[in-house]
């Protein structure tokens, strides 16, 4: 049986802040659980977000035997199980085993991995990087140094289409020609070209080489570096990768596309069976919602909060994208929750000043240009990456801002009237800059 930590709180830092090693890593994971207002909280890592449906099932009885019955999606892909009692850490970390969801109890919090939603279904990508995954996650699990990875260290597998290349890994493997991988170390324009076959160990060789760095600066993340660091790992990498027999030459990053989330409804492609893509309302599902998505073939949670069902047969598609509609899920275009989404906030998060699940829901209008989050104190615990429309509670009302990147622009404060707030969120969201 894996042991289980019992609950405990989180320390109050904002999300991408740098983190002294010397504090420890925080993170919930698995096995170690959070105490949060409603409950203890899982955070259960899904590389790829990929589950087949034994462990989908899994899951949802998981969730109903020591939740509170709902799988939260995060934004990495993950679910996060709330409401569970404090004790429960023995019997979900056996359940979850059972299911192969632990293939590790030492790595079962760095397994952060996002790749790209629909890779080989619809024939857009340079490769399939389901291989890459399977690769990467095995070499993961059987590294002793990447234990001392953090659990915000993430990894994303992009087949070349730039959806997740997008969203702030410290780690990227691209797809790049009909047999090669650009391996980009944080969010610069450098990259190293590697042979596609050896992406995987390129990546966990980068990983290690960053905990070097990391042990003389405490840093976390890739982004933690100084500056003069961070210029220098892209150099140990080459070294390393060349050492360890990996071809690695200089290159530079095509440009960027816009990031987006697969647009809900039937994916095209030339694919044998049928697959769907659909949205979940502020990443929230119930377990009737659960079981019409995971009744199909493999299942694909998107870093959008969002999912991909695969392996639907002939003749089924069309039944099952009129019971996820009916259910309340986003299954076509111009869904007024289209882009929304939400930290957990109050009665949830002590932190919060807000239910801003119920405000986000009371705003809900037209879909708008940019996506819209909401979040319930200044931490704004799971934002989007790109650009969006940023909603913060504070003391004094809304604060509400247009971000892109690392910057904000325009941001004014919003009474906490719904009406005013409505208005001021559809027309921050329809704004062009």
């Amino acid at each position: 049986m894996l042991a289980a930590m019992s609950a405990s709180s989180l320390p109050s830092r904002s999300p991408g802040d740098a983190c002294a090693r010397s504090s420890g890593d925080a993170c919930p994971g698995a096995l170690r659980l959070h105490r949060a207002d409603d409950g203890a909280l899982a955070r259960i890592r899904i590389p790829g977000g990929v589950l087949t449906p034994r462990q989908a099932e899994a899951l949802g009885r998981a969730a109903e035997r020591f939740g509170d019955g709902e799988l939260h999606l995060t934004s990495r892909g993950n679910v996060q199980l709330r409401g569970l009692a404090p004790d429960c850490g023995a019997g979900l970390a056996g359940l979850l085993d059972d299911a192969g969801l632990l293939p590790s109890e030492r790595h079962e919090r760095i397994r952060n991995v996002v790749a790209s939603p629909l890779s080989g279904l619809d024939g857009l990508g340079a490769a399939d990087v389901r291989p890459w995954l399977t690769g990467l996650d095995r070499l993961l699990c059987a590294s002793d140094g990447a234990t001392e990875l953090s659990g915000r260290f993430l990894f994303a597998l992009d087949d070349g289409r730039g959806d997740v290349d997008a969203l702030g890994a410290d780690l990227t493997l691209l797809a790049h020609g009909a047999d090669g991988a650009l391996l980009r170390i944080g969010d610069g324009d450098a990259v190293l070209r590697v042979p596609s076959t050896d992406g995987p160990r390129a990546a966990l060789t980068a990983a290690e080489t960053f905990l070097e760095s990391a042990r003389d600066t405490g840093a976390w993340r890739v982004r933690d570096l100084p500056e003069g660091t961070r210029n220098a790992l892209h150099a140990d990498v080459a070294r390393r990768l060349r050492q360890t027999g990996i071809a690695a030459t200089p290159d530079r990053r095509p440009l960027p596309l816009e990031a987006l989330s697969p647009a809900p409804g039937p994916v095209p492609g030339s694919h044998r069976d049928s697959a769907l893509s659909v949205g979940v309302p502020l990443g929230r599902l119930d377990p009737v919602q659960w079981r019409l998505l995971s009744g199909g073939g493999e299942l694909r949670l998107t870093p959008w909060r969002g999912a991909v069902v695969t392996g639907i047969g002939p003749g089924r598609a069309g039944l099952l994208l009129r019971g996820l509609s009916e259910a309340g899920l986003i299954t076509g275009p111009g869904s007024p929750w289209a882009g929304v989404g939400a930290c957990i906030g109050r009665p949830g998060c002590a932190k919060s000043l807000s239910d801003v699940r119920a405000e986000a829901g009371a705003a809900v209008g037209p879909a708008g240009r940019l996506p819209v989050y909401w979040s319930g104190c200044e931490r704004r615990c799971g934002h989007p990456h790109g650009e969006w429309i940023d909603v913060v509670a504070t003391a004094g009302g809304h604060r509400i801002s247009h971000v892109r990147g690392d910057r904000s622009a325009g941001s004014a404060t919003v009474r906490d009237d719904p009406d005013a707030l409505a208005a001021a969120v559809a027309a921050a969201r329809g704004a062009r800059t």
